[in-house]
């Protein structure tokens, strides 16, 4: 089973040091707002590919005053994981696995991380682009070659769109470019339309219970003859500075089940029970596909449920791998048993 037995921090946002040492089942924080609890999150994502649970840019997350750039070192199993930046290169993502270099992809075949977060409340109602990168992650987990197939499709499209840019094109390098597009974006296409079928059938047998059932399906862009498709938009997306065809264009769609009811209309209390259900039934999905449970990550989510809900919160997630969940207060965690407690501080951390 994937878990992190030991994570250590150097100028990473609000920690110039921090370590703790977590055990297999929930790992839970709680402290003051603004004390650092979803930095520690935020530095466990990191152990997975992308730019982590807030999606931002690599420099961001150095600590201020720092200027070395900035490390999230991790035991996990029986392998040493490292991951960080340099000064000399702030935007530069480097990965060690056992002190070798290895490539950011290769960390999603070692562990696959979900998470929710306060942010993600607006999913449904956001862009397309929001609700695309959620998928991705669904899908990541799942099959790690993803992230391969998204680096190369969207390096391709930069590419293109680049080249577009030149008043005389280059035919051949296009057509090369398009090939590539074509090659990676049907297996982004795929891959997503196994996720959603498998996530589907899933929320469609599962039982009712306190968290609402989503339904979902895939928007937008339908997977074709994408070479063709880019070759005859060239003149069009020369306009529009932009590749109009693709599985870029592609967008999750989610509703209320019993409800019939599109996610984006259904009440805020509604909302956050779709999307929580919605990553546990697929946390239930990893375990089953990959062996082992994903790492999970849930931000504040405590305190947005009634004692009711928050109980059979604590249930379904009782024995389902590593949990790291954060609170204001220790006593939103009541009715959790055995745990890995710790007090966040500014800057420290500390084992209760």
């Amino acid at each position: 089973m994937a878990v992190v037995s030991r994570l250590s921090l150097t100028d990473f946002r609000s920690y110039a040091s921090a370590s703790l040492e977590p055990g297999p089942g929930f790992v839970l924080l709680f402290g003051e707002n603004g004390a650092g609890k979803t930095n520690l999150l935020e530095a466990v994502s990191m152990l997975a590919p992308g730019r982590g649970l807030r999606g931002a840019p690599l420099s961001d997350m150095q600590r201020q005053g720092g200027s070395g750039g900035w490390a999230v070192a991790a035991r996990l199993g029986e392998s040493d994981i490292g991951t960080g930046t340099l000064a000399a290169a702030p935007e530069r993502r480097q990965v060690r696995i056992n002190s070798a270099p290895a490539s950011v992809n290769s960390l999603s075949e070692r562990l696959s991380v979900l998470w929710l977060t306060p942010a993600m409340d607006r999913l449904f109602t956001g862009s397309a682009g929001e609700r695309r990168r959620f998928l991705d992650r669904l899908v990541l987990a799942l099959e790690p070659a993803h992230a391969h197939h998204s680096t190369r499709y969207d390096a391709a499209m930069r590419a293109r769109n680049k080249l577009l840019t030149d008043e005389r094109w280059d035919e051949t390098w296009l057509g090369s470019l398009e090939a590539a597009m074509a090659e990676h974006g049907a297996a982004l296409a795929e891959a997503r339309a196994r996720t959603v079928a498998a996530l589907e059938q899933r929320l469609a047998n599962a039982p009712d219970d306190e968290f609402a059932r989503a339904s979902i399906g895939l928007e937008g862009w339908e997977a074709s003859d994408l070479a063709a498709l880019l070759g005859a938009s060239r003149q069009r997306d020369a306009a529009a500075g932009r590749a109009t065809e693709g599985p870029h264009r592609q967008d999750l769609a989610v509703a209320h089940r019993a409800k019939q009811m599109p996610a984006a209309s259904s009440s805020t209390g509604e909302q956050k029970a779709l999307l929580l259900g919605l990553v546990l039934a697929h946390a239930e999905l990893v375990t089953d596909r990959r062996g082992e449970p994903p790492i999970l990550l849930l931000d504040e989510v405590a305190a947005h449920l009634d004692p009711k809900r928050r109980a059979a919160l604590f249930a379904r997630l009782e024995a389902r791998g590593q949990v790291w969940m954060t609170a204001t207060e220790e006593s939103l965690f009541d009715g959790i048993g055995e745990a890995s407690r710790f007090h966040i501080a500014p800057g420290a951390v500390n084992p209760v």
